[in-house]
């Protein structure tokens, strides 16, 4: 068996089996013979249609044909459609995008994106970094390539990646930018950007060097930067200066030294700047990067993130973080509304890099990427990377999601 066979049939999470379409019960099947009048391979019908990139909230049907979104309207006739999939009470959104995971699976802190991504409605994850230029051919041919889940990745400006990090990038030997550009440029569109960690025990005294060649990587492929910033060595305000209008602040809600408030609780004047400027704001939790208290006082002062997304690793998707979903429903209980959040997953999401498909919207003739989420109700608790913690009412809980026109059940 395959990697992308296996990644079709395995237990997720030891409660969630994700299975192709055939498995799907449908309530109105018809095959080529028994309709004539065939107009679409699959209608996703009884919904809530969210989709924040075209201000739509409301009960809809969704079609699908080609491996497109085809029409989204209300009573769509199950006459049309090959195979009907009812998503009564349920929550229809564009497939949610998750910028900031590591999927090299096998490799250093890399999960599999079928079994943690596609099975929680992520159709899409950015690789951040997992691949430098001497392990992202590797990474692309036996992970990416195989793969269900659309995995775009980000070149580390380090040779090896994060499977190396403690120290990685306190050997500049290793830190090429040419070498960097040339492997984005070479394996385009599947890379989309350029990564690096700025962090004392990666880069040493040596993080602005490690920036300035990161950029200079960035600039040579025409390529968004998505620079970790946490417990720098150098000082935030200098490192903000640097970024570019697309690049990314990932990590930007982190409570560690040199972090985004002052003394007095206020967002620094650098990173208002920057804002303005075009630079993007991620959260990305992973094992250490979100502090309620500091996030909270950020919105306050009305800087809320231009996106959300997980860090995900082999440790995070045990603790804490868990998943996608898991975060908009972390963000939801910080005070983030239901519409906003799944924004910041899809259509925001969807403007960071240049995924090359149209992606986080169900707009007809984008990409038919799409998930199915239950609303549940209920008294949730969720937790910071320092052990604050926050409660909800409510949990979104993926039930479904089609990937380029094909539907995968996720039986929780």
């Amino acid at each position: 068996m395959n990697r992308r066979e296996f990644s079709k049939c395995f237990i997720a999470g030891g409660a969630s089996l994700l299975a192709p379409s055939g498995i799907w019960p449908s309530n109105a099947a018809a095959s080529p013979q028994q309709n004539s009048n065939q107009t679409f391979d699959l209608l996703i019908e009884g919904g809530t249609v969210i989709d924040p990139g075209q201000s739509l909230h409301a009960p809809m049907d969704v079609a699908i044909k080609d491996g497109k979104i085809a029409e989204v309207s209300k009573n769509i006739a199950k006459e049309r459609a090959l195979k009907v999939v009812s998503a009564k009470d349920k929550i229809v959104t564009p497939g949610f995008i998750d910028i900031h995971a590591h999927c090299y699976d096998g490799v250093g802190i890399g999960v599999n994106a079928d079994r943690y991504c596609l099975t929680r409605g992520v159709t899409t994850a950015v690789d951040a970094g997992s691949a430098g230029y001497a392990t992202f051919p590797n990474f692309r041919k036996y992970v990416i390539n195989l793969s269900a889940t659309r995995i775009v990745a980000l070149i580390n400006i380090g040779a090896i990646g994060t499977a190396m990090t403690p120290g990685s990038l306190m050997n500049l030997d290793w830190v090429n930018p040419q070498l960097t550009a040339k492997t984005a440029i070479d394996n385009k569109p599947v890379v989309v950007g350029i990564k690096v960690q700025l962090s004392k025990a990666i880069t040493g005294a040596g993080d602005m060097e490690c920036l300035k060649r990161a950029v200079e990587a960035a600039e040579i492929a025409r390529l968004p930067l998505m620079a970790h910033i946490e417990d720098s060595y150098s000082p935030l305000p200098g490192i903000l200066k640097m970024l570019r209008k697309g690049d990314v602040y990932t990590h930007c809600f982190n409570s560690r030294t040199h972090n985004i408030l002052d003394p007095n609780g206020k967002i620094i004047p650098e990173a208002l700047e920057a804002r303005e400027r075009g630079v993007l704001f991620d959260p990305a939790q992973g094992q250490t990067h979100l502090n309620f208290d500091l996030a909270e006082k950020c919105f306050q002062q009305n800087f809320l993130p231009n996106t959300i997304s997980t860090d995900l690793t082999i440790i995070t998707v045990e603790r804490r973080v868990y998943d996608l979903p898991s975060m908009v429903s972390k963000f939801m209980a910080l005070g983030i509304g239901l519409d906003q959040a799944i924004g910041m997953v899809t259509s925001n999401a969807a403007q960071v890099f240049d995924y090359g498909a149209q992606l986080g919207t169900l707009r007809p003739g984008s990409e038919a990427d799409v998930s199915i989420f239950e609303l549940r109700d209920g008294k949730f608790e969720f937790e910071d990377s320092d052990g604050g913690k926050r409660t909800s009412r409510q949990m979104l809980i993926n039930k479904a999601v089609v990937r380029h026109g094909q539907v995968f059940v996720n039986a929780v």
